[in-house]
């Protein structure tokens, strides 16, 4: 069985070890290499974890804080979940359109005969 990854997001962290502790930091040393991101993408990049990121703006990053890829992105093993349930995960996460739906089901119609 393959083990499954996922990772964890040390932009923040890295920009704090260079002096960079505002998130405008960031964005004209962005637009000095062609990036332009807007002040919520730059803030969403820098304070989230992404889950897209072009290989432009990843190189731009490694440029401007002179680190490497693992540096900024650490792969991890994900623990194995027990018994997942009908709305996606066993672990109480939210993962796809019925997860937080609780107690909010539609009720079940009762078809009656006619007259009563």
């Amino acid at each position: 069985m393959t083990a499954k990854l996922d990772y964890r997001w040390h932009l923040r962290e890295v920009m704090a070890t260079r002096g960079m502790f505002s998130t405008t930091d960031l964005r004209p040393l962005l637009a000095e290499r062609g990036i332009d991101l807007s002040a919520s993408q730059v803030y969403r990049l820098v304070v989230e974890r992404p889950e897209r990121l072009s290989m432009p703006t990843l190189m731009a990053l490694l440029d401007i804080l002179q680190c490497r890829m693992d540096d900024l992105i650490e792969p991890v093993a994900v623990r194995a979940s027990g018994r997942k349930t009908a709305a996606g995960g066993g672990d109480g996460s939210a993962a796809g359109p019925a997860a937080g739906v609780g107690e909010f089901r539609p009720k079940r119609a009762r078809i009656t005969p006619a007259g009563e």
